[in-house]
């Protein structure tokens, strides 16, 4: 169970620091709780504004290497304008949630952390515990799809424009590295910088959005750039925005397979994809392996996968078809 908290550790924002404009139709507040691991999180709350009575939830993170100001935050508040409590939180050794060192993942805790949002919500009086909602983006769709495999109190789940970044780490992209002879090397750079880091005390980062953007970059790169490297998307806590994450935080990606399990889920799961996304085929991979008649694949014409972090300019995010899912299936 996430573990009550007193005081907070943690030095948390109060003013409005978000990549996206604050609604006058929710009522914003932070808060903070720890998960499994002794980790403390930070999180905004976002509730409809004189809702009463005990809401559905939805717990909400990501991108991989974002932070809450970010899109997980818009995600979180566009749900609560149409009737749900929602949070978006940092996971841990991000953003303004503990955890050292910093700017490490791990495909468990990651998975605790969503965990251990669903503690948080189901101990809010105002919350109903029967009707939780888990929403990853990018990265943290796969680990939402994991999350939903391991805790049977989450009714509904929703995977967008996601990455299996078990699957990208040890295989590359479209499994262009699936070898053992690339693991091999990818296992051997990351241990020979573990000895470095032991010996410096400080873990070397591995760079975010690549900054000036090459002429010859891949659209997608393009892409990640124009969200996280522009005011468009861009904060001074993302790992994206500025330094990346440690250079051995895909070291346990690379030994682990989150959707092991997916094919277990009961409860209702959502795959949402752009057309054009890079990434694609890890949501239809996901899709393949959901059982029974409450998994849904939407493609959203036209869209990339960053199109789906802020609408892209265009309203790319579904939000209402997102919003009737989830009243579909947190009843």
């Amino acid at each position: 169970m996430a573990i009550a908290l007193g005081a907070s550790a943690l030095d948390l924002t109060q003013e409005w620091d978000k990549t996206f404009p604050k609604s006058d139709r929710v009522e914003h507040s932070k808060t903070t709780f720890r998960n499994r691991f002794g980790i403390e999180l930070a999180a905004d709350v976002y509730k409809p504004k004189g809702a009463t009575g005990k809401l559905a939830a939805i717990a909400v993170s990501g991108p991989f290497g974002a932070v809450k100001e970010q899109c997980s935050g818009l995600y979180a508040q566009t749900l609560a304008e149409r009737g749900f409590l929602t949070i978006a939180f940092d996971p841990s050794f991000t953003g303004e949630s503990g955890g050292e060192p910093r700017y490490v993942a791990s495909p468990d805790i990651n998975t605790e952390d969503f965990q251990a949002a669903v503690d948080y919500l189901i101990s809010r009086d105002d919350v109903d515990a029967e009707r939780i909602g888990i929403l990853g983006i990018c990265g943290w769709g796969g680990l939402a799809i994991n999350a939903a495999a391991v805790d049977t109190r989450v009714k509904a789940t929703v995977a967008s424009t996601m990455y299996d970044m078990t699957r990208v780490i040890a295989n590359g992209y479209n499994d262009s590295e699936d070898s053992a002879a690339a693991r091999k090397a990818k296992k051997e750079a990351m241990n020979a910088q573990r000895i470095a880091d032991f010996k410096s005390g400080v873990p070397a980062l591995g760079g975010g959005v690549v900054d000036p953007l090459p002429a010859d970059a891949p659209q997608f790169v393009k892409d990640y750039h124009a969200y996280y490297k522009t005011p468009r998307g861009y904060h001074k806590r993302s790992l994206n925005s500025n330094g990346g994450w440690n250079k051995t935080s895909a070291l346990s990606f690379i030994n682990a397979k989150l959707l092991a399990y997916a094919g277990e889920i009961e409860s209702a799961v959502m795959v949402l994809h752009g057309e054009q996304a890079h990434s694609r085929y890890f949501g239809e991979t996901a899709y393949r392996m959901l059982n029974g008649d409450n998994k849904e694949l939407v493609i959203v014409p036209g869209a990339s996968h960053c199109d789906l972090y802020d609408g892209g300019g265009k309203n790319a995010i579904p939000f209402d078809r997102i919003a009737v899912f989830y009243r579909k299936h947190l009843k």
